[in-house]
């Protein structure tokens, strides 16, 4: 204990740099939201070990971060003891300090029982989400965002929240590759018109979601691409593999308006998450559901138009310290579920449908720069 003044100061002094495993299976937005706690970590313990395990398919998102000593990406196909032999060989299980489970479901208490030694986690509010949807009751008491409730597993670390928002660091060859994307070496078309967002505003959508009941309707997402086209602006839509139909779709809507069109359009679905991070950097607003593509834009400080449907904010994953705006309707049917479903329960979908393009379109106007 030091002190200062009058008063005494307690002030946390680790006997060793703290060696520090982290678990967090998936996925994109969950992944990004524990940035903030990462960079925490770093600042307050410079000299500590950081390993972080997550799956493969999400390793690049996190592995060029420089708050991690390594990241460890699995592949599920391999099994758990693998993954638990793979963390051994990196420094040995009793070696490590600190053990923070950012998931807490039942993969990875199984990983953390195959480990061994104690464990800390964050709450996950499991009674009051129920209450919430299913009798819409709501008592949620702690209505801090996801990426701060992830603090609570790193309680006797000494840390805190700062002000600063999600965090994603790119590789140069993602850089170049969305470079080469906009001027049209994909895509030909666009070269003669200067490239896609290089002398026009870009738009991003992302209309695609991991789970039906989060989706905007695909005419809304067609007729918000056509009127973006007819004011000057470019659009790009960027997604997964399983969104490339959607985005070739909108993509032929806004081509097919001729003279009218004073912009352009191209999709990216399917490219991989480096490099649409990347481009979704160079573009002056994002507009998706509650998905990973919301908070890869927050990650690279591009303003978000989040469309906000069987999910509602109290569940803590709105887009977090970033320019945005959520758009979602009042209705006594919200929320209907945790994570979206593959249909609306009772068959309307007007927690989405009721969002028009020309709402949209107001809140973009609106965006801060």
């Amino acid at each position: 204990m030091r002190r200062c003044g009058s008063a005494a100061v307690r002030q946390y002094i680790p006997a060793v740099p703290p060696n520090i495993l982290i678990v967090r299976f998936s996925s994109i937005g969950d992944l990004l939201l524990t940035t903030p706690l990462l960079r925490a970590l770093r600042v307050r313990h410079p000299q500590a070990q950081i390993t972080f395990v997550t799956k493969a398919s999400y390793a690049p998102l996190i592995d060029q971060n420089p708050r991690l000593n390594r990241v460890i990406g699995w592949r599920p196909e391999r099994g758990l003891r693998a993954l638990v032999g793979e963390v051994r060989e990196v420094g040995g299980v009793a070696g490590f300090t600190h053990r923070l489970d950012l998931q807490d479901n039942f993969r990875s208490r199984a990983f953390r029982w195959m480990v061994g030694g104690r464990w800390t986690t964050y709450p996950k509010h499991r009674v009051a989400r129920t209450a919430l949807i299913r009798w819409k009751r709501d008592w949620y008491s702690d209505r801090r965002p996801v990426a701060e409730q992830y603090f609570d597993a790193a309680r006797g670390l000494d840390v805190g929240p700062d002000a600063g928002s999600l965090e994603i660091f790119l590789p140069g060859p993602a850089t170049v590759a969305a470079e080469q994307f906009l001027r049209g070496a994909a895509h030909g078309h666009w070269a003669k018109h200067g490239g896609l967002g290089l002398s026009r505003q870009l738009i991003a959508l992302a209309p695609g979601t991991a789970h039906l009941t989060k989706r905007w309707p695909a005419h809304h997402w067609v007729a918000l691409a056509r009127r973006l086209g007819e004011q000057g602006n470019d659009v790009v839509v960027l997604g997964g593999v399983m969104d490339q139909a959607a985005g070739e779709e909108i993509v032929r809507s806004v081509r097919s308006g001729g003279a009218a069109m004073a912009g352009g359009a191209a999709s990216a679905a399917g490219l991989d998450l480096a490099t649409t991070a990347a481009l979704l950097k160079r573009c002056r607003a994002l507009v998706a559901g509650d998905t990973g593509q919301m908070h890869l834009a927050t990650a690279v400080g591009t303003p978000v138009i989040a469309l906000f449907g069987p999910t509602v904010e109290a569940f803590g994953f709105t887009p977090y310290h970033a320019k945005a705006a959520v758009l979602q309707r009042d209705l006594p049917c919200r929320p209907c579920s945790s994570h979206g479903g593959p249909a609306c329960p009772l068959k309307h979908h007007r927690c989405m449908q009721d969002i028009q393009p020309g709402d949209v379109l107001a809140a973009l106007r609106k965006l801060p720069r």
